[in-house]
């Protein structure tokens, strides 16, 4: 079976983490207990989790140009992600994220520096990328003009597309209705949902949601389903959501069944919080 091909568009972050017993408060000094600077941004997150669960990953985006945006492209090539899509964005910082991690979850600050470039200019010299697509990933890191372009392109192009509307942010019913699946978590689907006037029912098919270490749900015949995950010992959780839509997309793309799909998006998930770090602990195929 050849490849499946997925393209993401989206964002490319640095990650700066912070290790934690104790969040300060307001005015008020802690004392963290480690530091590490590593590769994220949602896009980059699947892009990386595709490519290392056997997809053809293109990635579409922007870094700035300093010398996390270098780094942040040869993570890209040493993963087997094709960069060809990525600009680097003069006189502009690469995008970064500020992670405080404590009691085993995390808080996170949103720098988006070259992502803020990702335009509908970039995203259409790539145009023939999408077309040729299996799959398209996108998140809301970047424009929501540029979003609403590549569903565009998608829609014309017949290419099923995934919504991840993280973080979350209103987007019209024709654009809901273009995605072939929406996969928010269990907050924001509460927050993307209580934005609209008319409600959930249309979009129950289309739903798939992440609920943490309760594993996901999907609806079939109107009635929402829950399929748990494995047990694991969670070291940190960032990333663990971009594990599962990336490993969703690589077995939808794969011909697999929704609940399938599921299952292996919880167990890929499940292996990647094992270690600090979005991409750090995002698995290879073979270990599921």
């Amino acid at each position: 079976m050849s490849k499946p091909k997925i393209t993401i568009v989206g964002s490319i972050n640095m990650d700066l983490i912070t290790v934690t017993d104790q969040v300060a408060n307001a005015g008020e000094t802690v004392a963290g207990t480690d530091f590490e600077t590593l590769f994220g941004g949602k896009g980059a997150n699947q892009a990386v989790a595709a490519s290392r669960l056997g997809a053809d990953v293109s990635m579409i985006g922007k870094v700035g140009d300093d010398a996390f945006g270098s780094e942040m492209i040869k993570n890209f090539e040493e993963n087997g992600v094709d960069t060809s899509g990525i600009a680097v964005e003069g006189k502009t910082p690469s995008g970064i994220a500020n992670i405080i991690v404590s009691d085993d979850d995390n808080r996170i600050i949103i720098i988006a520096g070259a992502n803020g470039k990702v335009d509908k200019m970039h995203v259409d010299q790539y145009t023939s990328v999408i077309k040729d697509s299996d799959m398209v990933l996108l998140q809301f890191e970047i424009p929501m003009d540029t979003i609403r372009h590549t569903l565009d392109i998608c829609k014309k192009e017949n290419v099923p597309v995934i919504i991840n509307p993280a973080p979350v942010a209103e987007l019209e019913r024709e654009y809901l209705s273009a995605a072939t699946y929406i996969t928010p978590n269990e907050h924001e689907r509460v927050r993307l949902f209580k934005m609209r006037e008319d409600g959930l029912p249309e979009y129950y098919e289309k739903l798939i949601t992440t609920q943490g270490d309760q594993g996901a749900s999907y609806f079939k015949d109107g009635r929402e389903i829950m399929i748990p995950p494995k047990s694991v010992d969670v070291v940190d959780t960032t990333g663990a959501g971009d594990t599962f839509n990336a490993a969703f997309a690589v077995g939808i793309a794969e011909g697999m069944t929704v609940e399938d799909a599921i299952y292996l998006a919880n167990d890929a998930a499940g292996l990647a919080v094992r270690k600090l770090g979005a991409q750090s602990g995002m698995p290879m195929r073979e270990e599921i």
